[in-house]
């Protein structure tokens, strides 16, 4: 079950059109098939969402997919950094239903 992290830093002011291609990208990406979780979460200076996918052929055909480059398209120009992403594997530790996603 890969776990993805993505941190996106828009140029000033430009953070709610990073948000605005989410949410109308978001849907999509919940029905892509093995989408397990995909959060979009807005902080004062960063958008980051938090993905789950049920396993790496899933998550290969979303990182290929049609949607990933419609969002791709939409926030390019309001980047003020390259995109960091980190595809992770869970580790399990402390209570099992608090200390996995």
């Amino acid at each position: 079950m890969p776990v993805v992290i993505a941190t996106i830093r828009s140029k000033p002011g430009r953070r709610d059109e990073v948000l605005a291609a989410f949410e109308k990208h978001t849907p999509a990406v919940h029905a892509e098939d093995g989408c397990e979780l995909y959060a979009v979460h807005a902080g004062p200076d960063r958008v980051t969402v938090v993905e789950k996918w049920a396993d790496q052929a899933a998550l290969d055909a979303h990182s290929a997919g049609d949607t990933l480059v419609a969002i791709a398209a939409a926030i390019t120009d309001a980047l003020a950094e390259p995109l960091d992403v980190a595809v992770m594997d869970p580790y399990p530790a402390g209570d099992e239903a608090k200390g996995l996603l």
